[in-house]
């Protein structure tokens, strides 16, 4: 099954753990990613200064960090659709985690 392809085309910073996303179908998202900063690869971003290396990836047209952390274009794009899971696995990871200790 695929999905539409999107292409992240430009973003700003527009608050804490926030940008500000544009598309190259024209449509934007603002998202704050906060809820969805856990685990081993978005854990890290919890670090603002980390969150801020955020660039554009010149091949996948997707945000990436340096860290290695990104998400499908069309996660990003569709971002009310997919917030709720992705905020479900934050949840179970860090209480997993916290459980461990």
């Amino acid at each position: 099954m695929s999905h539409p392809i999107y292409r992240v085309m430009g973003f700003e910073i527009a608050g804490p753990y926030t940008l500000r996303v544009l598309f190259d179908d024209g449509t934007e998202q603002v998202i704050d990613f906060r809820p969805v900063l856990e685990g081993p690869l978005y854990g890290p971003l919890q670090d603002e200064a980390l969150f801020r290396q955020v660039a554009i990836d010149p091949e996948a047209h997707t945000l990436v960090w340096p860290n290695g952390a990104d998400f499908d274009p069309e996660t990003l794009h569709d971002w009310p659709k997919y917030v709720d899971d992705l905020k479900r696995r934050a949840s179970r990871w860090a209480a997993s985690q916290a459980q461990a200790r």
